[in-house]
């Protein structure tokens, strides 16, 4: 396989030895800032959806981010993870690595998962085999389920079947989980890829008021070991696990701080709550 950054990359282990000069350095362990967007801007059609977008995450953070429809949520999750290219701006992920140099494929192998609000999981299979499906090489579906895993494989399955609480689920197919269940495993998916990074788009839409306490714990609980950005609607729910909350508004950032800073910022409550 070539060295070259165009190729397409197919082991994970490797993107951040084309990257980065350093075992230390690919792993982000001294880097302070996980994400680093500056001056981003871009436009559809005359419209701008990201306007001068500055935003910057600190590693192991859970970072919750709110913002009316339009405010530019879904556009700026885009770019980070390479669906929506910016006209203008920076884009840097841990100490030195350019999103805006990669793919799609090259920027989830770097170590950036994305969740979006609908489930996607493969409802056929049990929730061993979804797990499984995430950790293999080979992503076509046969081969995987006739691949032998190590005991090493097994057991990072097992750690993060319990993780999102599926542990005791593991050979219940994953369609008949309930709402929230497919959640936890379309999460524990992503796990499977040791992420740097979890975007997390509106995890609690249409569970029920355990599911949603079990959501947020688990989200806490990733933070540290990961860094989390959270985009969601209920407010209920981010203020039961937020430390810092940045609010979008026409593209931009309009405040950040603690929730108690944001329910006491007045622009906030003009643009947002409508007062």
């Amino acid at each position: 396989m070539s060295d070259s950054i165009g190729t397409r990359l197919i082991r994970r282990d490797r993107v951040f030895d084309m990257l980065a000069p350093t075992a230390l350095e690919r792993l982000d362990t001294t880097c302070s800032t996980m994400l680093y967007m500056e001056n981003v801007s871009v436009s559809f059609d005359g419209f701008k959806a990201i306007n001068d977008l500055n935003f910057f995450v600190d590693t192991g953070e859970l970072r919750c981010v709110i913002g009316a429809n339009g405010a530019g949520k879904t556009t700026m999750m885009d770019i980070i993870t390479g669906k929506t290219r910016p006209d203008t701006g920076r884009v840097v992920f841990g100490r030195h690595v350019d999103l805006l140099s990669l793919d799609v494929a090259q920027i989830a192998l770097a170590g950036i998962g994305r969740k979006f609000q609908k489930p996607t999981v493969f409802e056929q299979l049990n929730v061993f085999e979804n797990l499984e499906l995430a950790l293999a090489d080979d992503k076509r579906v046969f081969a995987t389920l006739r691949a032998r895993i190590s005991d090493e494989q097994k057991g990072q399955i097992e750690d993060v079947a319990a993780t999102v609480g599926l542990d005791e689920h593991m050979r219940k197919r994953a369609g008949s989980l309930s709402h929230g269940q497919k959640q936890w495993l379309e999460i524990g998916m992503l796990l499977m890829q040791r992420p740097l990074l979890l975007l997390v788009d509106e995890p609690v839409a249409g569970m029920t008021h355990q599911e949603m306490e079990k959501t947020g714990q688990l989200l806490s609980d990733l933070a540290g070991q990961h860094t989390v950005i959270v985009v969601e609607h209920d407010m209920e729910f981010i203020r039961s696990i937020a430390n810092r909350v940045t609010v979008l508004n026409q593209g931009s950032v309009l405040a950040e701080g603690s929730m108690d800073d944001i329910q006491n910022n007045d622009a906030v409550r003009r643009v947002y709550l409508g007062e």
